[in-house]
């Protein structure tokens, strides 16, 4: 067996973070890097085998050092789990039953009736009511593609932990960034003792983010490794799995992140209970995320990306208990937009709270009323998607929305992250329609011989929660004599050009006004709030 050892620096960053992949070569082939979503540093050691007797498999491999490899491992994103029980919950279509979209996405074959369908089934139920706590996960310490020289299969082996999770029947699952695109891979077979059965087909095509299959429990909680063998039908096929598995030379493709899942009857067994499950901020920040990845516009500028740490930028301060009065009711009142960033650090067990005076917490309630009535239309007539409505409705229930009274607290600070997310959506959708006039009126002020203000987008770097751009506005049209829209010095240097004195700049139709642009930091030291002044201009005017 001819094994090529990759290492790898990042770790269940499915939604913002590319894999870097470093080859070792040694007569071989590809290896998928290990994922460890509590480690922040590591060294890793390569091996071409290891000491440890593989489950679902006879043969036992002995070990040979190869080289040490130092670098640093990424933590996972904050949401990647909240986001996948979110996904099984929606599979449910208005029967009960998964729908179609819904077993495409986790690769399970729709001619067949099979154990990864039920097992989707009861999942998808188990997450739709909210019964999240009773799922556990356990994390593979390394995982390994090799392929056999003499049969030129593939075969996937990991090491587990020693749990007492595996006593209980797992679910593992091969996670992708995001949904793949391209041709259809057909039927593939995996075959291992450790799995239940221990032959399963999976159907890969476009469209496809997720590999489920069905595992067996152990008789003990002893270290295992899980050996399975991959099939396919033909040569093609195997390169093209090999490059979805591994990635090529291109960058094109992303390794999956494997992990086990396990249902638990939590509260009956504590040896199940790993660690504390996620607070409700927690499950709303996650939701908001989702929310505005589904209805925000989806402009695409030709712009590349912009850092926000180029930017000019007032010191940040805490969104909490001694937040100051003025600044929470200047933000509640502000039309600005609002960029919300959730670090990787930030803790699945975060909270945060506000304590706003019964006036204060009257004029959100009341804000936040009227902005949720005008997004549900917004929503409505954009055709953004039945899913976009369902999350809000999420939203407000995390909210503890609606309330006459807004209890101090959390239901505080989710309301008021809430009101700045629709407010920032409902600016997003009012540019979007301002650009539709323009475009269909050939006698639109913008379109004039007037300097006067213009929609200009921006990309923002995508690792952002969202908006990924930004509107800045820009100032557009000549400054022509006699000048109406200037000042005084403007007016003078245009008359003595006109004069003859040509060498002169002319005046320039520029911003004169702006608005700020406020950016929300999620991470696990509480909430922040920072500024960024002049970023939208507001006015434009010959100078």
């Amino acid at each position: 067996m001819l094994v090529v050892d990759v290492f790898f620096c990042g770790a269940l960053m499915l939604c913002w973070t590319r894999l870097c992949v470093a080859l070792q070569v040694s007569h071989g082939r590809q290896l998928i890097p290990a994922h460890d979503p509590t480690m922040t540093g590591n060294t890793l050691k390569s091996s071409h085998t290891m000491d440890s007797t593989e489950t679902g498999d006879s043969s036992e491999t002995k070990t040979s050092s190869a080289s040490t490899v130092s670098h640093l491992v990424p933590q996972s994103a904050p949401c990647f789990l909240d986001d996948i029980f979110a996904v099984m919950s929606e599979g449910l279509g208005d029967d009960g039953e998964l729908t179609n979209s819904s077993l495409t996405l986790f690769g399970i074959c729709t001619a067949s009736d099979n154990s990864s369908r039920s097992v989707l089934l009861e999942l998808a139920r188990k997450t739709s009511r909210n019964q999240r706590n009773g799922l556990e996960v356990l994390h593979p310490t390394g995982v390994l593609l090799v392929e056999e020289e003499e049969t030129g299969s593939l075969a996937l082996t990991f090491d587990l932990p020693q749990s007492p999770l595996l006593e209980l029947n797992p679910v593992l699952l091969l996670a992708f960034e995001s949904p793949l695109t391209g041709g259809d891979l057909d039927e593939i077979t995996f075959t291992s003792q450790s799995l239940q059965p221990n032959t399963q087909a999976v159907c890969i095509s476009g469209g496809t983010q997720y590999i489920l299959l069905t595992g067996e429990a152990s008789e003990g909680h002893v270290h295992q490794r899980w050996r399975i063998s991959v099939e396919t039908k033909s040569p093609d096929m195997k390169e093209s799995l090999k490059e979805l598995l591994v990635g090529g030379k291109s960058g094109s493709y992303i390794s999956p992140t494997l992990f086990l899942l396990f249902s638990t009857e939590r509260g009956t067994d504590t040896r199940y209970t790993k660690v504390p499950h996620s607070s409700q901020t927690f499950s709303f920040l996650c939701e908001l995320k989702r929310f505005l990845g589904d209805v925000l516009p989806q402009d695409h500028p030709e712009s590349p990306p912009l850092k926000l740490d180029i930017l000019q930028s007032l010191p940040p301060l805490t969104l909490g208990l001694s937040s100051s009065v003025n600044l929470l009711a200047g933000l509640i009142n502000s039309s600005a937009s609002t960029i919300f960033y959730f670090t990787s650090s930030m803790s699945h067990m975060h909270h945060g709270e506000l304590a706003l005076p019964p006036a204060l917490s009257e004029e959100l309630r009341w804000r936040l009323e009227q902005i949720v009535v005008q997004i549900m239309e917004v929503i409505r007539e954009e055709d953004v998607g039945h899913r976009g409505m369902k999350r809000l409705e999420r939203l407000k229930e995390l909210s503890a929305f609606p309330k006459v009274d807004l209890a101090a607290g959390e239901s505080q600070y989710r309301a008021f992250l809430l009101l700045k997310a629709l407010q920032t959506v409902g600016g997003a959708y009012e540019i979007q329609r301002r650009l539709r006039a323009t475009r269909a009126d050939p006698d639109s002020p913008v379109r004039g011989s007037n300097c006067g203000l213009i929609d200009l987008t921006v990309s923002l770097e995508k690792h952002l929660v969202g908006p990924n751009t930004a509107n800045i506005n820009n100032c557009h049209g000549p400054c022509n004599f006699p000048l109406n829209n200037t000042n005084n010095h403007a007016i003078l240097l245009q008359s003595h050009i006109e004069s003859g004195n040509l060498q002169e700049r002319r005046p320039c139709c520029v911003p004169v006004a702006y608005e700020p642009l406020w950016v929300v930091n999620v991470n696990q030291l509480g909430t922040y709030i920072s500024l960024r002044p002049d970023i939208v201009a507001k006015e434009c005017e010959c100078r």
